[in-house]
């Protein structure tokens, strides 16, 4: 018996014009109705859930930052945090440019984004920003829950097989964006299925439970522990290799059809 679905949200639920359908938010307020609980788990920021509030209001809780940071949509606060020594980011940093001597960097704190020269255009709109500065108090105070290092000439699987090794034993690492070549990193305890693990057993909700999407190389440690968890047919090879069942793709709403059959 499904008693939680769990699911990521690019291009898992997501579209590319940040929107989702109408079929999916049925399919998903079905489920609630039938006592299945739901939880969002993506690698965004808490500051960038509006396609979840635009579709289902302020419904229960969300992992963020690759399960690096627990948010209540309800009551607007954070719940949970995990960390990043900055000295770590520091180490972090010199290890890859030894690699990537072109790479830029940001941050993502509980409190905003801190970017790093040549990370992107300071005029994107990324809501909540400074200048990263890893020596400064200010981003020691805050605390670092996501490190991130973007390489504008090497392929996304390339960068990721060049440092990720020598990355290991300090923090974890993964990516999940297709069209930009972008580590994502966090506390080296910390990937999205350590932090839902953690709530469903607040919840006393076992893995056989839980039902689980997801299509990114984020996603494959959540797909793992679900007892039920699918990868998009969209997405990466990686992660379709990883999973026990695969979900038809986005365009096809693949999780809508997964959750319409569950249910009676």
């Amino acid at each position: 018996m499904i008693k939680l679905i769990a699911s990521d949200l690019d291009g898992t639920i997501v579209n590319h014009d940040g929107t989702i359908s109408g079929r999916t938010r049925q399919a998903f307020l079905a489920a609630r109705d039938a006592g299945i609980q739901i939880v969002f788990v993506t690698g965004r920021p808490f500051r960038w859930l509006t396609p979840v509030i635009e579709s289902f209001g302020e419904m229960g809780t969300v992992i963020c930052s690759n399960g690096a940071l627990l948010y209540d949509l309800e009551h607007d606060q954070v719940i949970w945090s995990r960390t990043l020594p900055v000295e770590t980011a520091r180490q972090a940093a010199r290890i890859i440019l030894d690699h990537e001597p072109h790479a830029a960097f940001a941050a993502e704190t509980t409190k905003g984004l801190h970017l790093g020269e040549g990370f992107a255009d300071r005029h994107h709109n990324f809501g909540v920003q400074a200048p990263l500065d890893l020596s400064s108090d200010e981003i020691e105070a805050e605390g670092i829950v996501k490190f991130l290092a973007r390489s504008p000439r090497m392929a996304m699987d390339d960068f990721y097989a060049a440092v990720a090794p020598q990355l290991g034993s300090l923090l974890s690492v993964t990516h999940s964006a297709f069209d930009v070549s972008l580590l994502e990193m966090a506390h080296v305890d910390i990937h999205k299925a350590t932090t839902l693990d953690e709530y469903c057993r607040r919840l006393g909700i076992g893995a056989h439970e839980v039902m689980a999407f997801g299509d990114m190389p984020n996603d494959i440690e959540m797909l793992q522990f679900a007892g039920h968890g699918y990868a998009m047919a969209s997405g990466h090879p990686l992660t379709l290799a990883s999973a026990r069942h695969v979900a038809p793709p986005l365009e096809e709403d693949g999780v809508a059809q997964v959750i319409e059959g569950l249910l009676p």
